[in-house]
């Protein structure tokens, strides 16, 4: 499984005797009715690289890598050996995607949405279209802070212990573990109110459940902390949304619980 895929670029190429030209249609948790171009999407946000990878006897024979502007975005279609054949498969829209090989995985700078799958198939003359079903490997943290947002408040940063910020293309399980601060500005107009200051981080999960530690802060535009909490062992898993509510700038919150209803129930909690 270390030898390097071969990078497919022409599916215009002559095709051999003993080949067949595979083409693949993707479904799953995709809003698209149709397989037509340039609707990979998933909750209203389109995908922005779609791979393919053909492995024969565990080692990788060739690679497709297709952005949304390429022929053949969402109905991929590889020129393929007869014989025996798991296709992997991974579609998301993350930043800074790096593929690395050598480890079978493919590692983005901030993970977004991502979905993965397989499919096994005796390739011949014969061989039609085939339909593969992508699940979600991605996971969120949403928080909510219920008290009053100060004027002066630039930045909530979250640091969870553990975060995945890739997956392994061939078993699709996560990969890339590292402790990272993430954060996001908070808009002026968020001054004064409460209860409606929310933001979310995806991550890369497999189906086991696993939990973390989250540190919570908030900072002013100089750098100075204004407010802080602590989440301790929230539990995380594919296609769910864990989602945490309390006072960051203020203590004693109270529970308010909300359900992400495009996914899977969330986990819900208060810090």
């Amino acid at each position: 499984m270390m030898a390097a895929c071969t990078k497919v670029n022409d599916m215009n190429a002559r095709i051999g005797e003993h080949e067949t030209l595979v083409q693949f249609r993707i479904s799953g948790d995709f809003e698209r009715p149709t397989f037509t171009r340039g609707d990979l999407s998933a909750d209203g946000s389109a995908m922005t690289d779609l791979w393919v990878f053909d492995f024969i006897d565990g080692e990788c024979a060739q690679s497709l890598h297709l952005t949304p502007d390429d022929d053949g975005w969402g109905t991929p279609a590889m020129v393929m050996s007869h014989g025996e054949h798991n296709v992997c498969f991974v579609a998301a829209r993350g930043e800074d995607p790096t593929l690395n090989e050598e480890e079978m995985t493919i590692m983005w700078s901030i993970p977004k949405d991502a979905f993965w799958g397989e499919t096994t198939l005796n390739v011949s003359q014969n061989t039609t279209p085939v339909s593969v079903t992508l699940d979600r490997i991605a996971t969120k943290l949403r928080l909510l802070a219920t008290d009053a947002v100060p004027a002066n408040a630039s930045v909530v940063a979250a640091t969870p212990e553990t975060w995945y910020y890739g997956v392994n293309y061939f078993t699709g399980e996560p990969s890339g573990e590292q402790k990272k601060e993430r954060t996001v500005t908070i808009p002026a107009s968020y001054a004064g109110t409460e209860g409606k200051l929310a933001i979310s981080f995806f991550g890369i999960s497999g189906s086991a459940e696993w939990t973390t530690d989250v540190v919570l802060s908030s900072r002013d535009a100089q750098g100075n902390v204004i407010g802080s909490a602590t989440i301790v062992g929230a539990p995380f898993k594919a296609n769910r949304a864990t989602e945490y509510s309390g006072r960051l700038f203020t203590k004693d919150g109270q529970m308010d619980v909300s359900l992400n209803a495009a996914w899977a129930d969330a986990y819900t909690g208060t810090w």
